[in-house]
C-alpha cells in the first residue's frame, strides 16, 4: 500500500489541508469577469455615441459623414474585441483624439484658406440660384398660405432655419434653403402648428425674435420661379419670383427693372454690366489669393505686417516679463531660512487661481478714464485704452499680472530639484552669488523651463481673451477700422470671420493657417537651438 505524503499534497479529504488561493483561480476568474462587464458597457457606451453623432448626420443626408462614424464604430469593435491587436488598443484611443481634435480641424481650415467661403458665397451655384429666385418672391392675390412653425436643426440660437410648415389640408413640411420636403410623424395641433417633429428644434417666440432678422431673408426654393417666404410669425406664403434664371445665357434677369446680371464662375456671383452684385453667391476656389491679399493687397498688408510685429513683440515681452518676474519671487522664496514661506506662496499663486475672465474685465474697469482705479488714486484723467501705446501697456500689464504665478510654481519646482551643493560648491571656489546664479543655477533651470517657455510664447501669441475683453483690439485710428493698436493676429482674424456685416471665412482661414506656420517654424527652431541645452546634464 503507497505511502501518503507528509505534507498532505496528495490528500483529498474532509481532513486535508485547504489550498491557497493562486494567481489564475477562482478570484482571477473573477477579476476577467469583472473586466469583461467593463469592455462591455464601455463598447456599449462608444455604441451609443456613435449612434447620437449619426442621427444629425441621417437628417442632413450627409452620407459620407455617416460612413465615416459606421467605419470608427467598426474599426474599434474589431480592435478590442480581437485577442491579437494588443498594441493598438492603447494607442487607438489617443489617434482617434489627435485626428478628430488636430489633424481634421486643421486640413478644414486649410481646404477652407483656398476658397471664397464668405456670407452670401456657402453653398454650390444650384443653391444660389434658388436662394436668388426664393428671396425676390413676392405674394400674390391667389398665392398659396401654410401655418408657420420656426425650427432649427441645431442650436436654437446658430442653427440652420427650417420652416415647418401645415396647409389647408392639414398635411405638413419642412422647407430649408435647399427646397421643400414631405414631413412625416409631426406632432400637430389643431390650429396646425407643428409642436414636435423628430430631428428638429422648435423657436419659442423669444427664440423667434430674436432672429428675425434672418428670418425675414430666409425662403425655401419650391420649383423654377417660385418659393416660400414667411409672412410674419405664424404664417408663410408660396408667390413668384421677380428674378429668373435663365439656362441659356447662364444669367438672372430682374423682371421688375429689366437688370441682366451675368454669372462670374471665377468669382462665385451673378454681376450686372455696372457692376453690381446680387448678394447671393456660391462657393468656389480661389487657390492662394486670400493669401496673396494680406501679403501684397496694399490695404490689408499694411494691417497684416503691423499686427504681426506687433504680436511677436506682445508674446515675448509676456512671455520674458512672466519669467523674470516669476524666478524672481521664487528665488526669494527659496531661501532656506525664511519664515512664512506657505502664506507667501498661497498669496503670490492668488491671481493664478481666479478666473481669467473676471481678472480681464476687472483690469479693463480699473483701466477705465471716468472712474477706474488708476486715475482715481494718481488724480488723474487719462484715457489708458484711448491712445495706443497706453492700451498695449496695460494689456502686457494685466498680463503680467495673470501670468507669473504660473512661471512661479515651475520655477520653485526647478529650482528645488537642484542640489544646494552646487552653489555652494561655486562659492566655495570664489564664485561670488550672481556668478553661482549664473553659471550653475540659471543653466540647469533652462534645461527644465525652456520647453515650458516656448509653450508659454505660443500661447500668449494666441492670446485672444488677454486683448479682446480688455480693449477688443482698439483703438482703431480712422484709416484702418478693422485693424487695432492692440489687434493680436487671432482678434483680427476672429475679427474678420464673425464680427463684421460680411463674414470672410475663407480670408481667416488662410490668416489662420499662416498664425499656425508663423508659431510652428519658431516653436521648432527655439527646441532645436534648445537642445543645446541637454549638455547641461
Amino acid at each position: 500500500m503507497a505511502s501518503k505524503r507528509a505534507d498532505g499534497a496528495g490528500a483529498s479529504g474532509p481532513g486535508a489541508p485547504a489550498r491557497p488561493h493562486l494567481p489564475g483561480g477562482r478570484f482571477a476568474g473573477n477579476g476577467s469577469l469583472v473586466g469583461q462587464f467593463a469592455k462591455i458597457a464601455l463598447l456599449g457606451l462608444f455604441t451609443a455615441l456613435g449612434v447620437w453623432a449619426v442621427l444629425p448626420l441621417y437628417v442632413g443626408d450627409n452620407w459620407w459623414g455617416i460612413g465615416l462614424v459606421v467605419a470608427v464604430v467598426g474599426l474599434v469593435y474589431w480592435v478590442y474585441l480581437s485577442k491579437r491587436a494588443v498594441p493598438a488598443k492603447y494607442l487607438l484611443p489617443g489617434v482617434l483624439f489627435l485626428v478628430a481634435f488636430q489633424i481634421l480641424p486643421v486640413l478644414y481650415t486649410m481646404s477652407t484658406s483656398v476658397t471664397n467661403l464668405s456670407d452670401g458665397h456657402r453653398g454650390d451655384k444650384q443653391q444660389a440660384i434658388a436662394s436668388i429666385e426664393a428671396y425676390s418672391v413676392t405674394s400674390s392675390e391667389d398665392a398659396e398660405e401654410y401655418t408657420l412653425t420656426v425650427a432649427t436643426t441645431g442650436a436654437p440660437e446658430n442653427g440652420a432655419l427650417v420652416f415647418l410648415l401645415t396647409d389647408a389640408e392639414g398635411r405638413t413640411y419642412a422647407g430649408t434653403e435647399e427646397g421643400l420636403s414631405e414631413l412625416d410623424g409631426a406632432t400637430v395641433e389643431p390650429s396646425g402648428k407643428v409642436t414636435e417633429a423628430f430631428g428638429y428644434t422648435i423657436l419659442s417666440p423669444t427664440q423667434v425674435n430674436a432672429r428675425s432678422g434672418e428670418l425675414q431673408e430666409f425662403a425655401v426654393p419650391t420649383g423654377e420661379g417660385t418659393g416660400i417666404r414667411s409672412s410674419g410669425l405664424s404664417t408663410a406664403f408660396e408667390g413668384r419670383a421677380t428674378r429668373v434664371y435663365d439656362e441659356a445665357c447662364d444669367c438672372v434677369t430682374d423682371t421688375r427693372t429689366g437688370v441682366v446680371y451675368h454669372a462670374d464662375d471665377e468669382r462665385g456671383a451673378f454681376y450686372s454690366e455696372d457692376g453690381d452684385r446680387l448678394a447671393q453667391g456660391w462657393q468656389v476656389g480661389v487657390g492662394f489669393d486670400n493669401f496673396a491679399r494680406f501679403l501684397f493687397d496694399p490695404t490689408f498688408a499694411s494691417s497684416f505686417f503691423t499686427i504681426l510685429v506687433w504680436n511677436i513683440a506682445f508674446a515675448v515681452s509676456v512671455t520674458f516679463l512672466v519669467f523674470v518676474l516669476g524666478l524672481a519671487i521664487a528665488l526669494v522664496l527659496h531661501v532656506p531660512r525664511l519664515r512664512g514661506k506657505v502664506a507667501y506662496r498661497v498669496l503670490v499663486v492668488l491671481p493664478y487661481a481666479m478666473s481669467s475672465l473676471a481678472m480681464f474685465l476687472l483690469w479693463r474697469d480699473m483701466f477705465n478714464t471716468d472712474f477706474g482705479l488708476f486715475n482715481r488714486i494718481l488724480g488723474l484723467e487719462v484715457d489708458w485704452l484711448g491712445d495706443p501705446w497706453s492700451a498695449r501697456a496695460a494689456v502686457i500689464l494685466a498680463n503680467v499680472w495673470l501670468g507669473y504665478p504660473y512661471m512661479f510654481l515651475v520655477a520653485t519646482g526647478a529650482l528645488q530639484a537642484i542640489p544646494r551643493e552646487l552653489g555652494q560648491a561655486a562659492q566655495i571656489d570664489g564664485a561670488s552669488a550672481w556668478q553661482s546664479f549664473r553659471h550653475v543655477t540659471l543653466p540647469l533651470l533652462m534645461v527644465a523651463m525652456t520647453p515650458i517657455l516656448i509653450a508659454t510664447f505660443a500661447f500668449n501669441f494666441n492670446n485672444f481673451n488677454a486683448v479682446w475683453l480688455i480693449t477688443q483690439g482698439g483703438p482703431f485710428s480712422p484709416e484702418s477700422p478693422t485693424a487695432g493698436a492692440t489687434d493680436l493676429l487671432i482678434t483680427y482674424t476672429y475679427r474678420l470671420a464673425f464680427n463684421e456685416a460680411t463674414a470672410q471665412y475663407g480670408y481667416a482661414a488662410a490668416l489662420s493657417v499662416m498664425i499656425f506656420l508663423i508659431v510652428s517654424v519658431m516653436s521648432v527652431v527655439s527646441l532645436r537651438r534648445s537642445s543645446a541645452l541637454k549638455e547641461v546634464d
